[in-house]
């Protein structure tokens, strides 16, 4: 057992390293990277939870957040490799679960949306998100409910997501939506969630979409207005020759009237 936590605690300190260009040392991280020492105290206190001892679990999270600004329910399920960059403000609920190689970033809750009323009933029941493997959170994001959010999937930055995403999605607004399909490579990784470092707006893409059909209607006006112009005008020169012929028909009777 020694030797295995031993061998998650290199590798968690070898993937804030993977992830972060800021880390410039194993001893940097181990001493100063509070979602590190966030994560070793989870660990602790989950297990403390698990056995029953669920005060002195609470005691061991809050000890813990209040050195690092995270806090993580004793109840949650963390996997392996999971990245905290900064992390102040970050709130992972009782029932939350979390895959392997996540990233999150601060100021972000992975919370419930049962309201705080006959809170017996809610006891032991699923109330907070579930990231499978790869998930990336960025900076303010609220992830809200018993919801799954899909492998690779990217959350931007402030979004708020009530619904299950989709494996590879990427989600941004209030409420999220799915700003870029899935099909990306689920092994990307995009800072704060925003791949290339560019976050579309569904609502602009929207009203883009708009101008550009928009646009084609009014090539295809400009076109049948032609068309019905040239139809006009054609009309107008058959109308004004057969008015000048009956006109010279007409000339042509008076002359032989007057001839008679």
């Amino acid at each position: 057992m020694a030797v295995m936590n031993f061998k998650h605690f290199a590798e968690d300190i070898d993937s804030i390293m993977a992830r972060d260009p800021a880390a410039r040392s194993r001893l940097e991280v181990a001493l100063t990277y509070p979602g590190f020492h966030a994560i070793l105290a989870h660990r602790l206190s989950h297990a403390l939870n698990k056995r029953g001892w669920r005060v002195v679990a609470r005691v061991v999270s809050q000890t813990a957040r209040w050195f690092t600004g995270i806090e993580i329910h004793p109840g949650a399920t963390i996997g392996r490799r999971l990245f905290i960059d900064h992390g102040m403000g970050t709130v992972i609920g009782e029932t939350a679960e979390i895959g392997d190689d996540v990233t999150m970033y601060q100021d972000i809750t992975l919370g419930g949306t049962a309201p705080s009323v006959n809170s017996a009933a809610q006891v032991n029941k699923k109330r907070h998100p579930t990231l499978r493997d790869r998930v990336i959170v960025g900076a303010g994001a609220q992830v809200l409910g018993a919801i799954v959010v899909g492998a690779g999937a990217k959350i931007g930055a402030n979004a708020v997501v009530v619904t299950d995403v989709p494996a590879g999605a990427l989600m941004v607004g209030i409420p999220a939506k799915i700003a870029a399909p899935r099909g990306a490579d689920a092994g990307d990784f995009a800072a704060y969630g925003l791949p290339n470092g560019v976050l579309p707006d569904p609502v602009t893409r929207a009203i883009e979409g708009l101008m550009d059909q928009v646009s084609r209607l009014q090539a295809r006006i400009a076109v049948l207005e032609g068309e019905l112009n040239g139809k006009a005008a054609r009309s107008g020169s058959e109308n004004g020759a057969a008015t000048k012929l009956g006109a010279d028909s007409d000339e042509e009777r008076r002359s032989d009237v007057a001839a008679e």
